[in-house]
């Protein structure tokens, strides 16, 4: 038995839209909705709080406007998520209401989840939301999106969701009833049950698809969110609709992502899995190895170049030798304060510039190793 997730108060719950709608073009499934919303209630009744963050408004919008499939184009992926969402939660509102149970409706982008100002705001509400015994459902805001609807971002938002409500327990739902080591459709596929190491993972067992073609996301999403929700100590279950109820009792079904022994502070998880880089610092093989191995902070001698434009406080990527991605910070300095700082020791700097340039261009506790 899974005593993580028995065990669980709080607990996020993730649907997919293959889950809730079928094939291509079907309608919002009714019993799927209320497969889902009797397990939560189920939940609920035993003291428990939870929010689901469910995919489904574009699915749920494509029948309406006639169309085949999903679109390719952002205006019509953004028609049908304004003519789905409200088809989508009006089911939830009726399904709850047969428990006695408020839900709401809560759309987020990844910018509430990236700029930490918005992040806090949204903890507040949810946390709001959860205290008065309500049932938030949880969607991407697909139809006002300024940028590309990306595939897999519901996934994203629920481990993140999950983080920022500090939750128990994150189950996520999908068509397909596991992860396994290979496609699912393969005679030769085995089930994969328990996940101690992320990084163990081969290709191969990532690779697989849902079947519906009606979802956006695949199960690469999937073990990323996994990644982000067990970094912060919260376990993980990946398991289909129809096993949620003896995935929730702890039984074996489904893969179980056992949560990390030492989780990274709120902050650092924030700042390596949802905040967006603004530029880049290339560092020398002095530094990187620093950086890596002894913990530093990044000084301005072990810095060779800098790209793009950023503000003092805004988070940049760093990147060794071979630009590859070794860390996340947040700059101490503009953009175009750096170039004249890069290869020179911080005393030769306060002495040409002023006392305030004698600190790190990235001091360690704002930093994330990647």
């Amino acid at each position: 038995m899974r005593k993580a997730i028995v065990d669980a108060h709080r607990i996020v719950i993730k649907i997919g839209s293959s889950s809730l709608t079928g094939k291509a073009g079907e309608r919002l499934d009714p019993q799927s909705v209320d497969h889902l919303v009797d397990a939560v209630a189920s939940l609920k009744k035993l003291g428990k709080e939870v929010l689901i963050v469910s995919s489904g408004a574009i699915a749920a919008g494509l029948a309406p406007l006639g169309l085949a499939k999903r679109p390719s184009d952002l205006a019509t992926q953004q028609a049908a998520a304004a003519v789905g969402q409200g088809l989508l939660i009006h089911r939830y509102t009726e399904s709850f209401a047969r428990h006695g149970i408020t839900a709401s409706q809560v759309l987020l982008t990844i910018d509430d989840v990236v700029r930490r100002s918005h992040y806090q705001n949204a903890q507040r509400t949810l946390l709001k939301l959860i205290s008065l015994g309500v049932v938030p459902v949880i969607n991407e805001n697909d139809s006002v999106g300024t940028q590309e609807i990306r595939f897999g971002d519901n996934d994203r938002i629920a481990a993140l969701v999950s983080h920022l409500v500090n939750a128990d327990a994150l189950v996520l739902i999908t068509d397909v009833d596991a992860l396994y080591d290979r496609n699912p459709r393969l005679p030769d596929a085995q089930k994969i049950s328990d996940v101690s190491d992320l990084h163990a993972i081969s290709d191969s067992a990532i690779s697989g698809v849902g079947a519906s073609g009606i979802g956006s996301g695949g199960m690469l999403t999937k073990v990323e969110a996994a990644r982000i929700a067990t970094g912060a100590g919260i376990g993980t279950v990946l398991t289909s609709l129809v096993h949620l109820t003896h995935a929730l009792a702890g039984e074996d079904v489904g893969t179980y992502f056992q949560p990390a022994d030492s989780k990274k502070s709120s902050r650092l998880l924030w700042l390596q899995h949802a905040a967006t880089p603004h530029g880049r610092l290339l560092v020398d093989a002095g530094a990187m190895v620093a950086l890596r191995e002894r913990g530093v902070s990044l000084l301005p001698a072990g810095v060779t170049a800098v790209e793009g434009e950023f503000s003092s406080g805004d988070t940049v990527e760093i990147l060794g030798p071979s630009r590859e991605v070794i860390a996340r910070g947040l700059v101490a300095f503009d953009s175009e304060e750096v170039p004249r700082m890069l290869g020179r020791s911080t005393k030769e700097l306060a002495k040409d510039y002023g006392p305030e340039f004698e600190r790190e261009l990235v001091h360690r506790d704002d930093m994330v190793l990647m």
